[in-house]
């Protein structure tokens, strides 16, 4: 079985939409207080709490704080966020890292509750709205039908705007088509290039929409912090990001699609995208979001039936396909081998040897 999550755009009415950020605001409140409650047992008592151990005192916490976070099951998923937070503050430190202390929510910070057990405090009603206990039915634009098990539902709010995100177990088809592989070079001048030599370019949505992202910011630089003015500007930056993020999921989901109904075996890079994004390419690295369009591949790939393989990149930029060494610098984009005199653009050799060395990791 194969996890994936279903987005679709919530609108509720204006007593709904108090309602919503009244149960956001509980949660947030929870949150703080669980990490203050970590914070001070170990300052004043060197205990270091668990879930469990804040879990047990959930019933008497909710009673004594006044917690009006409608559903149980939400309140303990609060928890678990708490955990999962301090478990990655000091996994960070076991690498040797040094990362910043799990600090508290601001209510406009705090944007998602859920229901981990679809059912209890969220379902969809047989007329095609979604009920959330504390805030009622909700109408939901229902794009496409739900046809898994639902196995828990987030309610998020982006940018003034509300969506129910439903995670769900579907099962993966069989790959029933003839064997036929491609190999995949990741770029910045052009988004990737196939082994058999097509081009994707790359569209750079983030510098497209950079001077109305700038306008954006420097209105809400101007607005006096805590004003209604500035978190009507917060928004309106918050809504030109969004757009940015969409056309470029979009664009991410039409390419793996693409790809997925073509060829039963990809190859693709084992890139160190963290490294990459804080090098002087970073904005580049970004805005092409290599990460989210290989998640997603590999999503529709699973459903597909087909097989994504990941190989080591080392090397595939400076050796030829016959195997001689070929240097080149980052500004050669033509790749000429003086041994067999093949001559073609680098990404497109890249993208045979990683064919290659996928193919060699197959067999």
């Amino acid at each position: 079985m194969q996890k994936k999550t279903l987005r679709y755009r919530l609108y509720p009415t204006g007593n709904q939409t108090q309602a919503l950020d009244h149960q956001l605001g509980e949660a947030c409140r929870l949150y703080n207080a669980a990490l203050q409650e970590r914070r001070d047992a170990y300052q004043y008592a060197g205990i270091s709490l668990s879930y469990y151990d804040q879990a047990n005192q959930l019933k008497e916490i909710r009673a004594l704080n006044g917690c009006d976070l409608a559903n149980f099951s939400c309140s303990q998923d609060v928890l678990r966020r708490v955990d999962k937070t301090f478990k990655a503050f000091f996994a960070r430190v076991q690498r040797g890292e040094t990362p910043g202390y799990p600090r508290f929510k601001s209510r406009f910070r705090y944007d998602s509750i859920t229901f981990p057990s679809y059912g209890d405090g969220a379902r969809l009603r047989p007329n095609g709205k979604l009920y959330i206990q504390g805030v009622g039915e909700i109408k939901v634009k229902l794009h496409r039908p739900i046809a898994c098990r639902i196995k828990t539902v987030t309610v998020k709010r982006e940018a003034g705007r509300w969506s129910a995100c439903f995670s769900v177990e579907t099962a993966g088809a069989p790959d029933t088509r003839m064997y036929e592989d491609i190999g995949i070079d990741m770029g910045l001048e052009s988004f990737a290039v196939l082994s058999d030599g097509t081009v994707i370019d790359n569209p750079r949505w983030y510098r497209q929409a950079h001077a109305k992202l700038r306008v954006a910011q420097r209105r809400v630089a101007r607005r006096k912090r805590g004003s209604k003015g500035r978190r009507k500007a917060v928004e309106l930056l918050q809504r030109a990001h969004e757009q940015v993020r969409n056309t470029r999921r979009d664009f991410h989901h039409k390419v793996a699609r693409e790809l997925v109904e073509r060829y039963s075996v990809i190859f693709v890079e084992n890139l160190n995208i963290k490294g990459l994004a804080r090098g002087r390419l970073a904005k580049s690295v970004t805005d092409a979001g290599w990460g989210g369009f290989l998640q997603i591949l590999r999503d529709k790939a699973a459903e597909a039936g087909c097989v994504v393989w990941s190989v080591n990149p080392c090397g595939t930029s400076q050796t030829c396909t016959c195997g001689a060494p070929v240097p080149k610098t980052l500004s050669q984009r033509w790749h000429k081998c003086l041994a067999c005199g093949l001559s073609l653009a680098r990404d497109h050799v890249s993208a045979l040897l990683i064919q290659g060395l996928g193919r060699s990791l197959v067999s």
